[in-house]
């Protein structure tokens, strides 16, 4: 089993591809090594790496975020994680994925479901084809006084270049095709 990696735009992650579907749908965002505990058997063991904070599946794809350690000393227990847990035929996920946790469900005003689909088709096609490139995800939460609210996963959570990727990119490209977009949030 080979694994590639690619570096992405926070320095702090590490995107990895096992050459093998990592989710079938959805994602998984894991912050810690309890919730990781109780969902993923992969997670859990990315999480006993020293060093690693951080654990995301896309659907070929994870990314690692580190603390202060060097990728150098982590890569190796990490890519040796990954391929030991995969040539096990062991699943991913022990239980269902739950993308939209309690407290996020999507919020919008009564009239503004024709906005929302459009900002959501938009953020379908063009935004999250080229953020899973970089190793993340942005998924939509909602949409109030013409402020969009995203919630950024995997390597754009906490990308110093995410305040960037929001503003200049995804905000103008919906302001673009949607006029009633006014400003776009993080959440």
């Amino acid at each position: 089993m080979f694994i590639q990696t690619e570096s992405t735009p926070n320095p702090a992650t590490l995107k990895f591809l096992p050459g093998k579907v990592v989710m079938d749908s959805g994602t998984a965002d894991f912050r810690d090594a309890d919730e990781a505990g109780a969902t993923s058997p992969l997670a859990a063991k990315l999480f006993g790496i020293p060093g690693v904070i951080g654990v995301f599946y896309g659907y070929d794809f994870i990314t690692i975020t580190k603390d202060g350690a060097d990728w150098q000393h982590l890569k190796p227990a990490i890519l040796g994680t990954i391929m030991e847990h995969f040539m096990s035929g062991a699943p991913v996920m022990s239980g269902q994925t739950q993308e939209v946790a309690a407290g996020d469900e999507e919020f919008f005003e009564d009239g503004d479901e024709t906005i929302v689909a459009t900002i959501k088709e938009l953020l379908e096609s063009r935004v999250r084809p080229a953020v899973a490139q970089d190793g993340g995800d942005i998924t939509f939460r909602g949409f109030r006084d013409g402020k969009v609210f995203l919630h950024m996963k995997g390597a754009c959570a906490g990308c110093p270049s995410s305040t960037a990727t929001l503003k200049h990119g995804i905000q103008n490209l919906l302001r673009h095709f949607v006029p009633e977009v006014r400003e776009v949030e993080a959440v």
